[in-house]
């Protein structure tokens, strides 16, 4: 797998590499036109000169024949050639650079024409009744060139080069908080879940180390929770199996009356134990991140009826149910399961601790796009400084039979989703009240 670091140097730097190559182009080709401009207007200025030189010189013969000037004579630079012809095309003169085949002065300015099977670039200029033709060859154009383009693009690709190097060390130092972050991640014991504490770190990296110290606070609640509930339900769980294990020792021991007495109440522990460990896994799996989801969806009025068919096992005659007219028919939006869970939770723990002869009354209201769910009981209430412990794993006043996870099961759904959970504590009993949410249309 290539390294971040390997892989953003190659985007980068070809990128870098592209821009720099299409400029370069661009520089070299801009230069290759003047330096050919410039050659041009050499050959243009050397033909001037010779024809001012010749209007100072003596009358040039008529016939040319083995008349010959030398470059310094002509003023002509080295490299190149001059002739001197008359409008019929004879020759009056040339330098003695001249290649043995006379050049072609009939067309006036610039001619590339081939000269002894060498290309040359020419330009030739009337004046008076003579033409003057200055021409240097093309190989020693593109040696020049090629010369002048090597001495620039020395430096550009020096210069990239050095970019590119510099490219890859600040990629590299831009890469060194996540360095030291891994650095500190690798120096950490496997149990050490304290938020990572690193000084001067770039504000781009500082939502990853956030995000990360959040992971490690979830894990640390996460494990607290487990470790939490496996000592709980360690704690719990040996209390009615203690009971049940007595209970038929002394049946073995015992006939008649006694023993069935014995086993009943055997009978009876086991149904606490087999309740506690439906709340203990009901309870894991809303703490959890399983999905509740089944793709069902009911109205308010449909999930009281249905937990309380739930709490009373058929027999509603122990609990009022009062529906108003104006209450909202749309759907809760949380799995049917857990509202179901929720309400029924709250119906038994009211029927625990209302009398008999009482019924436990349940109101439902609309408020905007909520809903709520008012539970009262007749039982006989809750002390102020015991309303905080209410949620709390395998908390039980006095008076309770219960396991204690009941309410603790209404909390974490009302945490996991976004309901709401009020005790309101009475001489003549315990009002509680849970509101969900209503699906928006």
């Amino acid at each position: 797998m290539m390294s971040l670091r390997l892989r953003l140097s190659l985007t980068l730097g070809a990128a870098f590499a592209l821009i720099w190559a299409l400029a370069a182009a661009w520089m070299l080709s801009d230069l290759r036109n003047q330096m050919m401009f410039s050659l041009d207007q050499r050959l243009v200025a050397s033909a001037r000169m010779v024809a001012g030189l010749l209007e100072q010189l003596p009358t040039l013969p008529s016939k040319g024949e083995g008349t010959h000037f030398s470059a310094e004579q002509l003023n002509v630079p080295g490299g190149m050639a001059c002739q001197v012809s008359s409008l019929r095309g004879e020759i009056l003169a040339r330098s003695h650079n001249n290649p043995e085949q006379a050049l072609e002065a009939e067309k006036m300015g610039f001619h590339d024409q081939i000269i002894d099977g060498a290309p040359w670039r020419s330009f030739t200029l009337a004046r008076g009744d003579v033409r003057i033709t200055t021409a240097d060859r093309q190989i020693e154009r593109e040696a020049l060139n090629m010369s002048i383009l090597l001495a620039a693009s020395v430096p550009v690709g020096v210069a990239l080069l050095g970019c590119l190097c510099l490219l890859w060390l600040g990629i590299g130092q831009g890469l060194a908080p996540l360095n030291r972050l891994r650095e500190a991640l690798m120096r950490r014991n496997a149990d050490s879940l304290e938020p990572l504490q690193l000084q001067a770190f770039p504000s781009e990296l500082k939502p990853l180390l956030e995000t990360q110290n959040q992971l490690f606070q979830r894990i640390g609640k996460t494990i607290e929770r487990e470790r939490r509930l496996t000592g709980d339900a360690a704690h719990e769980l040996r209390s009615p199996l203690t009971a049940i294990k007595t209970h038929l020792q002394v049946a073995r021991m015992t006939d008649g009356s006694a023993r069935d007495q014995s086993l009943a109440r055997a009978e009876e522990g086991a149904d606490r134990l087999h309740r506690t460990l439906e709340q203990l896994l009901l309870l894991a799996r809303v703490e959890g991140s399983l999905s509740f989801d089944d793709g069902s969806q009911y109205s308010a009025e449909q999930v009281a009826r249905l937990a309380i068919q739930d709490a009373t096992g058929g027999e509603r005659l122990r609990i009022r149910l009062q529906v108003p007219d104006d209450l909202s028919a749309a759907p809760l939006q949380m799995p049917a399961v857990l509202a179901i869970a929720a309400l029924r939770n709250l119906l038994d723990n009211a029927l625990r601790h209302t009398p008999e002869d009482c019924a436990v009354e349940v109101t439902l209201e609309t408020i905007g796009n909520r809903v709520r769910f008012v539970v009262r009981d007749h039982g006989p209430g809750i002390a102020p400084d015991d309303l905080q412990h209410l949620t709390q794993r395998f908390w039980r006043n006095g008076q309770s039979t219960g396991c204690g996870l009941g309410l603790a099961i209404v909390q974490a759904i009302v945490q996991r989703c976004d309901c709401a959970l009020h005790f309101d504590s009475r001489p003549d009993g315990l009002r509680v009240e849970l509101t969900m949410p209503l699906q928006v249309s």
